[in-house]
């Protein structure tokens, strides 16, 4: 019976931490939001589209717990999905000029929201390329930051 009373003393406690958190959570002004994370990827657009390549990745959570998912699986962490970038896109041919479409954004906690949409690399001498991705971003340290990309390609 006693293990019983820990379990229910222990759920008791983490549901009173959980809710004293959530009420230490700012509030998120939804439209504000919107904005500056469409501004993320306007600013990363940009970026590609001058072929720099660390620039665009400013836009992603500079930590190892990034995660970007793509045709050849997860990669984890900032270093190792910037060196993919630069890797298969190692010129401005390769990269061409990137348009985002179709962008869905809903927030989805206070400090985090996703966003669903089309991407579409114009390149007149590789081939053109498109896909879909989602984007899960988080507000960390006052900053919007894609914390996990699941991109894929037609």
């Amino acid at each position: 019976m006693a293990t019983i009373n820990t379990i229910f003393s222990l759920l008791a406690a983490l549901a009173g931490t959980r809710c004293a958190a959530a009420q230490g959570t700012p509030k998120t002004n939804p439209e504000a939001a919107r904005r500056a994370i469409v501004q993320v990827l306007t600013t990363q657009t940009a970026a590609w589209n001058r072929g720099d390549i660390p620039g665009f990745m400013q836009g992603y959570w500079q930590s190892d717990s990034l995660v970007f998912i793509g045709r050849k699986g997860p990669t984890y962490g900032w270093q190792p999905t910037l060196a993919n970038y630069q890797k298969n896109y190692p010129d401005a041919a390769a990269m061409g000029k990137l348009d985002f479409k179709g962008l869905r954004v809903s927030l989805i906690a206070p400090g985090a929201a996703q966003v669903v949409g089309n991407w579409h690399l114009a390149r007149p001498a590789a081939g053109d390329l498109q896909g879909y991705f989602l984007l899960v971003f988080r507000q960390i340290g006052g900053k919007w930051v894609v914390v996990a990309d699941h991109t894929s390609s037609q």
